[in-house]
């Protein structure tokens, strides 16, 4: 098709959504504008995300009876995280739910989606009645005390069902319970159980020097432990819901057996953790709003728990409330995760998620040794049962959870489970062999890791929630943490190896598609163990649109109806076709690992009103790094798409950027069309 004019070719992207991009490739009357900040950077996000959904990307595995809903925008990071949930012909979807994240330029960067099967046409007509569903529930708890009405889902976390899906409020052998249960709303069979329930000035008992500063309301000879700018946030009596109140604004007496003494801990810690949040992740509380949740001493338990209402704190067996900075700042996390896309982490990465607030937050603090000084035990201050920390995340082993993942982790009980996300934030924090006075750390692999820092590990592990979904795993976090660090240090390879590093140090394997990088660093050596399988390159059919692939304008884009048809999917890169003077270039940075075979594919169709049989006017250029791959012109112009393939081993233990330039002189236009491109390892 010749589309000599570059107004067809900009009809055509404008099809595609990107009108503006070839707009400002061909208009250029005034200097870019500066990039949106605040407010507007998150109304610009909803907008791009909005009108990303309605194009319905292969990614979303969407059909014609979904709707999709979104919700607030979160900032972090320069970048616009939009989470969305689905529902099928007015059902919500159970793992439907699913992340676009856009830039300051306003482009699509990643999506992180939990369903990964188009629902297709499903029945919405239950045959299990309602109370049916409801009866099975209240079976999964050894003693009720409320039912909540099941509602009809579409369940996509696994096979797709239609469920009734209901919250069982009561007493587990753990303790308290609220539990989401789903129905198979045909069989009756259990398909996913929830816990919602997770375990984890003053004179302060555990802080200090004393005395400690809290925030607290109230003047004159009235005061109140409730915090005067964090909503939602008081430190109250367990048994009585009341907030402690005093005459004067002087609260504890530094011992651990005192409510009131417990309240002063569980206060500083959360408002410690608040300003943590702020001045390390940039997020507004613990709720993302500004608010949190009320602190209850007196749980007539040796536990502590966050339940979505709540944080309630027991005591330990000599009778003192458990109060410290780690264990406070764990609970506020199961709500920090409980309120980041996805909800609460599941497949047994909760609580290792949990514990990495608590060492953020004792980090912050930077106490002296004589109080809670910053360290990687759990509970160490609290000595819960009289055995020391609860657990140790530079080598679980040590309180009999494992430090490496297998397949059995996401069915282990959920504490235990915490041990290889552990182990894996320790080593990217302080590395395997740390010289500030940590402990030294063994690794699944036998490799050595160099540490990045508590801070950076921090927010690595807060952007890697703000792309969570319901389908949440530790393969999935290991895909988010590269993809946050990514995100987070554009100009550096540093962090993303080290992410990449830790996991492959406690046994978590590479995922298909996972990201890769490339500037700044060599990547490290492949350890003991390392995979040489699976497709290297993220977003390979460009169903995602631009995410993860660099481009010049109109490149990218759903071109079917302008003529160029993808070979799968709906997305595809047409790159040329103007039928002028012209350059249009397409990369992607991937690692390919020492030892490996690796071999490059790709589907390319060349169309062209050139109608010499000899002479190379407009060419297209594959290169990985420095090498040339292949070299196509007008010459090799077909019908229909053709599979190139290419043994690119030579390059195996390095990260090249692979980059297909197309280039056109000044007459009759030739068009190169790429889609389905791969790099895989064997």
């Amino acid at each position: 098709m010749n589309l000599a004019q570059p107004s067809a070719r900009l009809a055509a992207a404008a099809a595609a959504g990107l009108t503006t991009l070839a707009v400002a490739a061909v208009v250029q009357a005034s200097p870019p504008s500066p990039a949106p900040t605040g407010a507007q950077a998150r109304t610009q996000a909803a907008k791009v995300a909005e009108a990303f959904v309605a194009g319905r990307p292969q990614v979303l595995h969407a059909g014609g009876d979904e709707t999709f809903i979104a919700h607030p925008v979160i900032s972090s990071a320069g970048l616009q995280y939009v989470p969305y949930d689905r529902t099928y012909k007015g059902l919500r979807v159970v793992g439907g739910d699913f992340v676009v994240v856009t830039d300051s330029a306003g482009q699509v960067r990643y999506t992180s989606v939990a369903q990964q099967q188009a629902i297709g046409s499903l029945a919405v007509t239950p045959t299990l009645a309602r109370r049916d569903a409801e009866a099975v529930a209240r079976k999964q708890l050894p003693t009720v005390s409320t039912v909540d009405s099941a509602e009809l889902v579409v369940y996509a976390l696994g096979t797709l069902r239609l469920a009734w899906e209901t919250t069982v409020t009561g007493v587990s052998a753990d303790g308290p319970s609220r539990l989401t249960v789903d129905v198979d709303a045909a069989t009756g069979a259990v398909l996913r159980t929830q816990e919602h329930v997770v375990y984890g000035t003053g004179t302060s008992a555990y802080n200090g020097p004393n005395p400690v500063q809290i925030n607290t309301s109230g003047s004159g000879s009235s005061f109140s432990m409730r915090d005067p700018t964090i909503t939602n946030l008081s430190c109250q009596d367990y048994s009585t819901r009341a907030v402690f109140t005093g005459s004067d604004d002087v609260w504890g007496n530094g011992n651990a057996t005192s409510k009131e003494t417990g309240c002063v801990d569980a206060l500083f810690a959360a408002q410690t953790e608040y300003r943590m949040l702020a001045a390390w992740d940039g997020r507004n509380g613990f709720d993302g709003n500004g608010g949190g949740w009320p602190l209850r001493v007196g749980l007539n338990d040796e536990n502590a728990f966050y339940d979505g209402t709540q944080v309630a704190i027991g005591h330990n067996t000599r009778n003192q409330w458990i109060s410290s900075l780690d264990v406070v700042a764990h609970e506020l996390g199961h709500g920090i995760d409980d309120h980041t896309p996805g909800g609460i982490s599941g497949g047994g990465t909760q609580e290792f998620v949990a514990d990495t607030f608590g060492a953020a937050t004792e980090w912050f603090a930077n106490e002296p040794s004589a109080y809670d000084p910053p360290d990687f035990q759990v509970g160490e201050e609290i000595d819960l049962v009289g055995s020391g920390p609860i657990r140790y995340m530079y080598n679980p082993s040590l309180a009999g959870d494992p430090n490496c993942y297998s397949s059995s982790i996401p069915r282990t009980e959920v504490h235990a489970a915490a041990g290889p996300g552990n182990h894996w934030f320790y080593l990217l924090a302080m590395g395997s062999n740390p010289t500030n006075g940590q402990p030294a750390s063994p690794t699944c692999n036998g490799s050595t890791v160099t540490g990045i820092g508590i801070q950076k590990a921090a927010r690595i592990m807060y952007n890697a929630m703000l792309l969570k979904t319901s389908a949440s795993s530790y393969l999935r976090y290991r895909v988010w943490t590269l993809q946050a660090a990514k995100n987070l240090f554009p100009g550096s390879c540093t962090e993303f190896n080290t992410v990449k590093a830790a996991w492959d140090a406690v046994s978590v394997p590479a995922q298909s598609g996972e990201p890769t990088c490339s500037g700044g660093t060599t990547p490290p050596t492949t350890p003991p163990g390392g995979t040489c399988s699976g497709q290297q390159l993220a977003n390979p059919g460009f169903e995602s649109g631009r995410v993860s692939w660099t481009s010049t304008s109109g490149v990218i884009g759903q071109y079917g109806s302008a003529g160029q048809p993808p070979h799968s999917g709906t997305w595809n890169a047409w790159l040329d076709g103007y039928g002028r003077t012209h350059t249009d270039t397409l990369s992607q940075s991937v690692t390919i690992p020492a030892g490996c075979h690796a071999t490059l594919s790709f589907w390319l169709h060349i169309d062209s009103s050139e109608t010499t049989t000899t002479t190379m006017y407009d060419r297209l250029t594959v290169r990985l790094g420095s090498s040339t791959v292949a070299t196509f012109s007008n010459l090799n112009k077909a019908s229909g798409y053709t599979q190139r393939s290419y043994d690119v081993s030579s390059l195996a233990g390095q990260t090249v950027t692979l980059t297909f330039t197309g280039t056109e002189d000044s007459i009759l236009q030739t068009s190169f069309v790429l889609d389905d491109i791969a790099l895989t390892l064997s």
